[in-house]
């Protein structure tokens, strides 16, 4: 049986949400923040629970409420 990669991404994924806003930030934070999908206050994305996406949350996790799936 083939398992679809999708599915398995967002059975082991987690939510991440914007609580504070990025305005003040450093615009490198700004941009991490565009690169995990969040554009406005209180967005809430689910992404996979890679190592890519987990260093991405420590530099602006001070911004974020992350949850697993």
């Amino acid at each position: 049986m083939v398992t679809d990669k999708k599915s398995a991404n967002v059975e082991s994924g987690l939510r991440i949400t914007l609580k504070r806003s990025p305005i003040g930030t450093p615009y490198k934070h700004r941009l991490v923040l565009r690169g995990l999908g969040l554009r406005k206050m209180h967005a809430t994305v689910l992404r996979p629970a890679s190592d890519q996406v987990k260093g991405m949350i420590a530099k602006v996790g001070y911004l974020l409420e992350v949850s697993p799936q």
